[in-house]
């Protein structure tokens, strides 16, 4: 996802859904990025939290239990998201309305409501193929 994404130093990476942290920490680690992670459950984001001292990425990122609708991601760079298809379609509009231009989105498995992704593609874990799916927010 993150390469998808090219991600680089000085982006910011939003992981919607984040669990255990590891995309967000990934980015900070690898790439010189830093990150927020958002989950709504408390025990993900303490595991993230934990994994991000052990990775001694914990001044790059941030974690923070919060509601996706309510959360302001409009600083975001790259937003990574691996949710259903409906709450992905719920996020749409707020996409629109909040991210800059050239800000860069990838999916895992599902596509974001109507909008049509500028690439999609297949790789493999080792284990299973995962589809990834890639948008540009365009030029208002």
């Amino acid at each position: 996802m993150l390469r998808m994404a090219a991600v680089r130093a000085g982006d910011m990476v939003y992981d919607l859904g984040c669990g255990d942290g590891r995309i967000v920490i990934t980015a900070a680690r690898d790439f010189g990025a830093r990150g927020v992670g958002i989950d709504i459950d408390p025990l993900r984001i303490e595991e993230a939290n934990r994994a991000a001292r052990w990775a001694g990425v914990s001044s790059s990122v941030r974690f923070a239990v919060q509601d996706l609708l309510q959360t302001d991601f409009s600083d975001a760079t790259v937003v990574a998201l691996y949710l259903f298809p409906e709450l992905n379609a719920k996020l749409l509009p707020k996409f629109r309305a909040e991210l800059k231009p050239g800000t860069r989105v990838v999916s895992h498995q599902f596509g974001i409501g109507d909008w049509k992704p500028t690439r999609s593609d297949t790789a493999w874990s080792g284990t299973m193929d995962h589809q990834l799916h890639f948008w540009i927010v365009p030029a208002r």
